[in-house]
C-alpha cells in the first residue's frame, strides 16, 4: 500500500525492530514507548500506591470524592492548599497527611471528602486507588494525543473512570453494541481457514500451520491502528465512518484497557471480525514480510524457513479469503452438519496472552489440531483463490464428508497399523521418484505443483464486475488474459475474445506469474443446469509444456466440486482435443441433452466434450496420493518377499515312510498366501434344526456378555442424533433375535454378517477411546471364540 506524505508507514506492527510493542496511549512520538513500557510504569504507580499506609491512600481518592460536609457543598474533589510542584522534585519530602486539612475549594476538610471511605475494606479502596490512577494516565494523554477522534475517546474514558470513582461502581462503557461486534470473529475465521485449507495435511505439518496462525493473531492483537484522518489520506473513497466506528471501539475495548486495567480488556481477535481484518489486513502483511526479511539475520535458525519461507505463503492464502465475497470461512454455518444442526467448533488455535517478537516460540499451552468430521481430506483446495469470486468451501452438507469417506472393513483390507508401520519407513513422501504408473502430464503436474508452492506461480479466480468498484490489478490481469487468449487462438476474432473475457457472466481461472499473467481457462457456471461451460482454455507459448495447463485444469475442478457443480462441457478444435482427453474429457456425454441445449455457445468443427467430475477426489494432489500409494504397496511387497524368501528346512517324514501330509503342513505354505479349500470358514450345519440350536446358544451367550448392554436394542434417535446419517445399515442384538426366531438365519454366514454389522458399525460412529468402541472389541471377541467352540469357525 501507498505510504503517506513525509514517508510514514500507516499502522504499526506489534513489534519493531528490536520487537517493541504497540504503542501505549498518548505516547506518539515519544522515544522508547511501548506497550510494555506504558503498562509496566502504570502497574509500578498501582503497586506503590497499594503498598503505601491507608492516610496516604485516603488522600489520593478524596481529591476525586465529592464533598461529604452538611449543606449543599458542589465540591466535586479535595484540592490541597500546597499542591505539589509540576513536575514533583525527587528530593522533596513527603508532608504528612493529617485529615483536618482544609481544601482549598470549599474549605471543608479532607475528612469531610472521604467520610464514605471509613469503612471499606482494603481491597475495594485498591480497586478504586486503580481507577484514580488509570484517570490520571489518560489526563495525560488527552493532553499529549494530537489527533482530534482519539483526544476525544481518552476523554470519554477519562470521565466514565472519574464518574466510576465518584460512586464507587464499576466501569462501564455504555453503547448500542455490546462486544463481539461481528460472528465470526477473527480467531474463529483464521480457525476456519486452517481447517478449511489444511486439514488435510499430516499432524508435524499442520502443526506448523497452527504456529504461524497463532503467531498471525498475536500480530493483531498488538497491531496499532492508524487514526481515521490518517486513514482518510491514504483510502479517501473508503467507508470513513464504519472504520470510525470499529477504531473507537478498538481504542476502548483493546487497546486502552491494556494501559487502563480497571477497564475491562477483550483481544481483538475475539471481538472484531471481518470488517477489520480487511482494514488492516493489507498493510499488516506489507510491513510484516518487510521487517522479516530486515531482520531475517536475527531470527533464530529453527525459525528462519517458517517465517521468510512459510509465513508469506500462509498470509497470501489468507488475504484471498478475507477480501473473497463468497469465501465460506466468514459463515457462522461453517461447520454445520448435513441435517442442518451445529457441530462444536474444534478450536485450532489459542491466542497467546502477550505481545512477543514475530519470531516468538508458540506458548505451551495445549493446541488441539482439528481433525473435524465435517472436513475431508478430499475437500482441500491448494489454489490461491482470488479476492473476488474466489475461496468458497464445500458445505458440510456436501456429498462428501468425513462421515461418509468412513467404510467398513473388507476381509482381507492391509490392517491400517502396518500401513503406519510402511508409512513411517518413507522418510520423504515429497521425493518419492517417479515412476511408469504415472503418466507423462501427471509428471509435469508435479513440477507446477512445486513451483505453485514456492510461490513462483499463482491461481486466481477473477471476473468482471457492474455492481463493485473496479480493481485495478483485476482489471490488468483481465487485459492479460484477452491478449494470451488473442494470440493463443488466433482462429478466435478478438472482439469476442474480449467480450466473453470482461463478460460479468463469465470468470476466469489465470495463472500469474512474476505479476503476469501466463495462461488462464474461461468458464460460465450454470448452477441450474448443474453444468460449467469452458469457453477458451490456453497457456502462453513459451510457458508450454511444464505441466501448467493440467494444474490449470485441476485447481477448475476443484473449484467446481466446492460449488457443488460436477460436470464440464467444452467444444474442442482438432488441436484441443488431445488435451482434454489427458483431462478427463471424453465424447460421451454424462449431461443431459436437454439440460444444455439453449444453454452453451456452438462452434462450427468442434467436437463437444465432456467430463464428469469426482467429488472424492483432491485434483491437485492426486498424482502425490497415487505415488505415495504405489510406494506403500512396493514396501508392503518388499516385506513380504522377505518373508517368502525364508527357508524352511526340508520333508523328512517320506523318508521314514510317510506316504502323504496334509498340504497345510509344509512348511511355509500359508505364508505364501495359501490357503485349505472348504475349511477356511469352518463347517456349515446342514441340519435346519441343529443350526437354529446353535446360532440360538451362540445368541444367548453373546446378550448375557457384560459387554453386550450397548448393543440389546436398536440406538435411539434421541440418544444419538445424526446416527442414521452415518450408519445406513444399523444392526442390533434385539432384532438378531426375531430374526433367529423369524428362521431368517438358514445360514451361519448370514447370522456372521448381523452380528459382524453391529460392532463394525459401533466403530464407525464412535471414537476410538470412547466405552463403546471398547465393547464392541471385548464382545467380538467373545463372540468369534464361541463360533469356535461350536465348530462354526475354523480354530
Amino acid at each position: 500500500m501507498a505510504e503517506t506524505a513525509g514517508g510514514q508507514q500507516q499502522g504499526s506492527p506489534a513489534v519493531g525492530a528490536a520487537g517493541s510493542a504497540a504503542a501505549a496511549p498518548g505516547a506518539a512520538g515519544t522515544e522508547g514507548s511501548g506497550a510494555a513500557g506504558g503498562a509496566a510504569r502504570v502497574a509500578g504507580r498501582k503497586a506503590a500506591m497499594r503498598a503505601a499506609p491507608r492516610d496516604r491512600k485516603l488522600e489520593k481518592l478524596g481529591v476525586y470524592s465529592s464533598c461529604k460536609a452538611e449543606g449543599s457543598c458542589k465540591c466535586n474533589g479535595w484540592k490541597s492548599q500546597n499542591p505539589p510542584p509540576t513536575p514533583p522534585r525527587t528530593d522533596q519530602q513527603t508532608a504528612a497527611v493529617n485529615l483536618q486539612d482544609p481544601c482549598r475549594s470549599c474549605s471543608h476538610t479532607l475528612g469531610d471528602h472521604v467520610t464514605h471511605l471509613e469503612n471499606v475494606s482494603e481491597e475495594e479502596m485498591n480497586r478504586l486507588l486503580g481507577i484514580v490512577l488509570d484517570v490520571e494516565y489518560l489526563y495525560t494523554c488527552v493532553h499529549k494525543e494530537e489527533d482530534a477522534d482519539t483526544k476525544q475517546v481518552y476523554f470519554s474514558l477519562f470521565k466514565l473512570l472519574r464518574k466510576s470513582i465518584l460512586q464507587m461502581g464499576k466501569p462501564m462503557l455504555e453503547a448500542q453494541d455490546n462486544p463481539p461486534f461481528e460472528r465470526p470473529s477473527i480467531e474463529q475465521g483464521v480457525n476456519n481457514f486452517v481447517q478449511y485449507k489444511f486439514s488435510h495435511l499430516p499432524s508435524k505439518e499442520r502443526q506448523t500451520i497452527v504456529e504461524l496462525a497463532k503467531m498471525f493473531l498475536n500480530q493483531i492483537n498488538y497491531w496499532q491502528l492508524e487514526t481515521p484522518s490518517q486513514r482518510r489520506q491514504r483510502v479517501p473513497n473508503e467507508d470513513a465512518a464504519g472504520y470510525k466506528v470499529n477504531y473507537t471501539r478498538w481504542l476502548c475495548y483493546c487497546n486502552v484497557p491494556q494501559f487502563c486495567d480497571s477497564l475491562p480488556r477483550y483481544e481483538t481477535t475475539q471481538i472484531f471480525g471481518r470488517t477489520l481484518l480487511r482494514s488492516v489486513f493489507t498493510v499488516m502483511r506489507k510491513q510484516l514480510l518487510e521487517q522479516a526479511r530486515q531482520e531475517k539475520d536475527k531470527l533464530p535458525p529453527e525459525k528462519r524457513t517458517l517465517i521468510l519461507t512459510h509465513f508469506p505463503k500462509f498470509l497470501s492464502m489468507l488475504e484471498e479469503e478475507v477480501y473473497s465475497h463468497s469465501s465460506p470461512i466468514w459463515s457462522q454455518d461453517f461447520l454445520a452438519g448435513s441435517t442442518g444442526g451445529q457441530l462444536p467448533i474444534h478450536t485450532v488455535i489459542s491466542v497467546p496472552p502477550v505481545a512477543r517478537p514475530l519470531y516468538y516460540s508458540p506458548s505451551p499451552v495445549q493446541v488441539e489440531i482439528a481433525s473435524c468430521g465435517s472436513v475431508s481430506p478430499a475437500r482441500k483446495i491448494a489454489s490461491v483463490l482470488d479476492a473476488s469470486t474466489a475461496g468458497e468451501k464445500r458445505k458440510p452438507s456436501d456429498p462428501l464428508s468425513h462421515e461418509d469417506t468412513k467404510r467398513q472393513r473388507v476381509v482381507g483390507d492391509i490392517p491400517l497399523e502396518l500401513i503406519n508401520e510402511v508409512m513411517a519407513t518413507i522418510a520423504d513422501p515429497a521425493a518419492i521418484p517417479e515412476t511408469n504408473l504415472l503418466s507423462a502430464h501427471s509428471a509435469r503436474d508435479e513440477a507446477a505443483r512445486l513451483e505453485e508452492r514456492r510461490g513462483v506461480i499463482e491461481f486466481h479466480v477473477i471476473g468482471n464486475s457492474l455492481n463493485q468498484k473496479p480493481n485495478k490489478r483485476i482489471l490488468m490481469w483481465l487485459v492479460g488474459l484477452q491478449n494470451v487468449f488473442s494470440h493463443q487462438l488466433p482462429r478466435m476474432p478478438k472482439e469476442y475474445i474480449t467480450r466473453l473475457v470482461f463478460d460479468p457472466k463469465h470468470k476466469t481461472l489465470s495463472l500469474i506469474k512474476d505479476g503476469r499473467v501466463i495462461g488462464g481457462i474461461c468458464f460460465r457456471m450454470f448452477p441450474s443446469q448443474g453444468f460449467t461451460e469452458i469457453v477458451f482454455c490456453a497457456v502462453t507459448s513459451n510457458e508450454q509444456v511444464k505441466g501448467y495447463g493440467t494444474h490449470l485444469m485441476n485447481h477448475l475442478k476443484e473449484y467446481h466440486i466446492k460449488h457443488e457443480i460436477l460436470n464440464f462441457l467444452t467444444y474442442a478444435d482438432e488441436y484441443a482435443i488431445g488435451y482434454f482427453k489427458k483431462q478427463g474429457f471424453s465424447k460421451d456425454i454424462k449431461v443431459p441433452k436437454v439440460k444444455y441445449v439453449g444453454y452453451i455457445k456452438d462452434y462450427e468443427g468442434a467436437t463437444l466434450m465432456g467430463c464428469e467430475l469426482n467429488p472424492s477426489i483432491p485434483y491437485t494432489e492426486f498424482s502425490v496420493i497415487i505415488k505415495k500409494q504405489k510406494e506403500i504397496i512396493k514396501k508392503l511387497i518388499e516385506r513380504k518377499q522377505v518373508q517368502i524368501r525364508k527357508v524352511y528346512p526340508g520333508l523328512s517324514c517320506f523318508k521314514e515312510g510317510v506316504r502323504q501330509i496334509p498340504i497345510e503342513s509344509i512348511p511355509g505354505i500359508r505364508e505364501t498366501g495359501w490357503k485349505p479349500m472348504g475349511k477356511g470358514q469352518g463347517k456349515e450345519l446342514k441340519d435346519p434344526d441343529q443350526l437354529y440350536s446353535t446360532l440360538k446358544t451362540i445368541l444367548q451367550q453373546v446378550k448375557s456378555h457384560q459387554n453386550a448392554w450397548p448393543f440389546m436394542e436398536p440406538v435411539k434417535k434421541t440418544e444419538a442424533p445424526g446416527y442414521y446419517q452415518v450408519i445406513r445399515f444399523p444392526m442390533d442384538l434385539k432384532t438378531m433375535s426375531e430374526r433367529l426366531k423369524s428362521r431368517y438365519y438358514t445360514t451361519r454366514k448370514l447370522f456372521m454378517a448381523d452380528m459382524q454389522r453391529i460392532f463394525t458399525n459401533c466403530r464407525e460412529y464412535n471414537p476410538p477411546e470412547s466405552e463403546y468402541y471398547k465393547c464392541a472389541n471385548l464382545l467380538e471377541k467373545f463372540f468369534y471364540t464361541k463360533l469356535k467352540d461350536a465348530g462354526l469357525l475354523e480354530k
